[in-house]
């Protein structure tokens, strides 16, 4: 008699790669929730403020994380022929060229961060000048003056730009009062390589095209992960166009939708809308941008200055202790852009050439398949 055995149906096994792009999807989503939960709109002690130099470095460093996971999920362990099959023989040029105009951004944006320390240097000088005991009618009227050309920098209307003038008179105007007061040698070049009708609006609004869910079919393949890193990319960059003075930004809220019927895009639309409500009410004063230290440095200056036009000698002992507070707010904004500023040049650049690299890895692989399948010649 034969003995018949049935073994229980054996579960299927598990595609590693779709693996990785369930981890990929879990490490955006946690990226981003870190970034919502750093701070805190109540003032609370320990957390890192929204928009401000050091939250800038959290987002680019979970953009780095994203970027070094998307690598090794695209190119370590794939065949690399894939390049030359659909989906991502559609998908990788867009992706590659995407990161090019990326580059272009992160060029405008380390020129804006040159304007900011500019900035930084001229508040500096105000906070000299009123730190002096007794203040007088001199420091007064020199601080006036600083005052006014800083505001005059920051209040620059986006729209003024399209003709490639960004910051210029102003600019111009405070580099020399800076190099009289620090010196020469102390002063970075603040020229912009930008071209003159280069649009930071326009730049996001052609990152942001063509970037689409993946087909039906395509969802549990490399074409999500590249969505995901598309997404991210613009994201990103459109953060850091909002925060940082940028040559025309009129508008930048409309060119960018995220999609809302997927669970790793929830944060980056939380913070999405955060950061639109308020360059919905800061595009119509002017063009300083959201990053929390101008913001804060914009709205002192404005009240020392309006402090020194009705500045009668000799001062009150009231009015003594109102301008002290007031110079001791603006130190500690100067402080925190002197820490803050120059880590976060670095940052951009090392994203910068993060982005070059991993192009120029993928470009290689490209052109070795076209190679390994070109007819033979003869």
């Amino acid at each position: 008699m034969m003995v018949i055995e049935i073994r229980p149906p054996q579960p299927p096994m598990e595609d590693p790669h779709l693996q990785d792009i369930e981890l990929f999807q879990k490490h955006v989503a946690n990226s981003f929730s870190d970034l919502i939960s750093s701070h805190s709109d109540e003032g609370t002690h320990d957390v890192t403020p929204l928009l401000s130099a050091s939250w800038l470095r959290q987002l680019l460093d979970a953009f780095l994380c994203c970027e070094a996971e998307f690598k090794a999920i695209i190119l370590s362990g794939r065949d690399p022929t894939q390049f030359s099959k659909p989906p991502l023989d559609r998908l990788i040029p867009d992706h590659l060229e995407r990161y090019v105009k990326a580059l272009d951004v992160c060029n405008a944006i380390t020129h804006g961060i040159d304007l900011l320390i500019n900035w930084k240097r001229l508040a500096q000088v105000v906070v000299t000048s009123l730190n002096q005991k007794p203040v007088g009618e001199g420091q007064i009227r020199r601080t006036k003056k600083v005052l006014n050309i800083l505001l005059a920098s920051m209040n620059f209307d986006d729209k003024e730009n399209s003709g490639g003038s960004f910051h210029g008179k102003s600019t111009e105007r405070s580099k020399s009062l800076v190099r009289r007061v620090t010196g020469p040698g102390n002063f970075r070049s603040l020229s912009c390589t930008v071209a003159k009708s280069w649009s930071a609006t326009k730049q996001i609004q052609a990152m942001s095209a063509n970037i689409s869910q993946p087909r039906w079919g395509e969802a549990n393949g490399p074409a999500t992960v590249v969505f995901i890193m598309n997404t991210v990319i613009v994201f990103v960059m459109w953060v850091l166009v909002a925060a940082i003075p940028c040559q025309e930004r009129t508008g930048l809220t409309t060119h960018f939708q995220v999609p809302r019927n997927l669970s790793w895009t929830q944060n980056i639309i939380g913070l999405q809308e955060k950061i639109g409500d308020e360059w919905k009410k800061k595009e119509k004063k002017g063009g300083s941008g959201l990053l929390q230290e101008v913001v804060k440095m914009e709205k002192v200056a404005n009240s020392l200055l309006e402090f020194c036009e009705k500045f009668v000698f000799p001062l009150e002992e009231e009015s003594v202790g109102e301008l002290e507070a007031q110079v001791e707010e603006m130190a500690d904004v100067c402080r925190k852009m002197e820490e803050g500023l120059e880590p976060l040049r670095r940052q951009v650049r090392e994203v910068f050439h993060r982005m070059v690299r991993i192009r120029t890895e993928v470009l290689e692989t490209v052109e070795q398949i076209g190679k390994q399948s070109a007819p033979l010649p003869y």
